[in-house]
């Protein structure tokens, strides 16, 4: 489920690991909606830290405003629509780590 426990408990996982060096975050939202996922993203990111690159990719139901609230979050992202375009980002953010 992406809740906020759920993310805040995945990004500090990830955030720990040594050997990981960009966050790609891939949600194609259908029936759960890319709006209440961005809000999730957004909670967890703040809750750890934000301290490797964060790539988020969102496609799906209210991705205009799942969009919008990383946009006003803050949030150090590189944002896309796109699979490709965000796991080649993702590659290259952790190759300049």
């Amino acid at each position: 489920a992406a809740n906020v426990e759920a993310m805040t408990a995945a990004f500090k996982i990830i955030s720990g690991d040594p050997n990981v060096k960009s966050i790609f975050v891939n949600i194609f939202g259908g029936i759960a909606r890319c709006d209440h996922i961005a809000e999730a993203v957004v909670a967890g990111v703040k809750a750890v830290g934000a301290s490797k690159p964060l790539v988020i990719r969102l496609e799906g139901t209210n991705v205009e405003k799942g969009m919008q609230i990383i946009k006003d979050s803050g949030l150090d992202a590189f944002l896309t629509n796109d699979f490709t375009t965000g796991a080649k980002e993702a590659v290259k953010l952790a190759k300049a780590a």
